[in-house]
């Protein structure tokens, strides 16, 4: 039953992801429109291509940089999966691997197809103009990273 929550959450996040970049890059073509305001100065949509990991960290232009990239993003997967089959995590351990995964996934798939991630969402507040852009995916890997990090240790529910 909690393999199902994991499943579930994964399917998701890595289908709210996919269909956020289709909306935002090919229906709304942020690329060529340039930047879109959608709550300003909170949230804009800004193209980026992502070849490093979470805001353009350690970038890479090489083909061996790309592979590397989706090894380490499945290798992270299957750590979390076996991880979680191993013990008995509650069912919000569970919900948080299967973002962290689906969002993981949603990234993989945007290297494999592009060659790099796209990212489309910026964020700026109180003046400060934030530079980096990330997605839908992103968001579900730091939240569910850190869904698991909090709930280590809890009793199942």
């Amino acid at each position: 039953m909690r393999m199902r929550s994991l499943f579930w959450a994964g399917f998701w996040a890595f289908l709210l992801d996919q269909a956020s970049k289709y909306l935002v890059i090919y229906v709304m073509d942020v690329a060529h429109r340039g930047n879109i305001d959608v709550l300003p100065p909170l949230l804009r949509f800004r193209y980026g291509e992502n070849r490093g990991i979470n805001f353009g960290l350690f970038q890479g232009e090489s083909d061996a940089s790309r592979w590397a990239l989706i090894v380490l993003s499945l290798v992270i997967c299957a750590v979390v999966l076996i991880w979680l089959s191993r013990g008995k995590p509650s069912r919000l351990m569970m919900i948080s691997g299967g973002l962290l995964i689906g969002g993981a996934l949603g990234n993989v798939v945007d290297r494999l197809l592009y060659g790099y991630v796209l990212d489309f969402l910026n964020m700026s507040c109180c003046g400060i103009d934030n530079p980096f852009v990330f997605n839908v995916a992103d968001i579900f890997i730091f939240a569910g990273a850190a869904g698991l990090i909090l709930l280590d240790g809890k009793k199942p529910s």
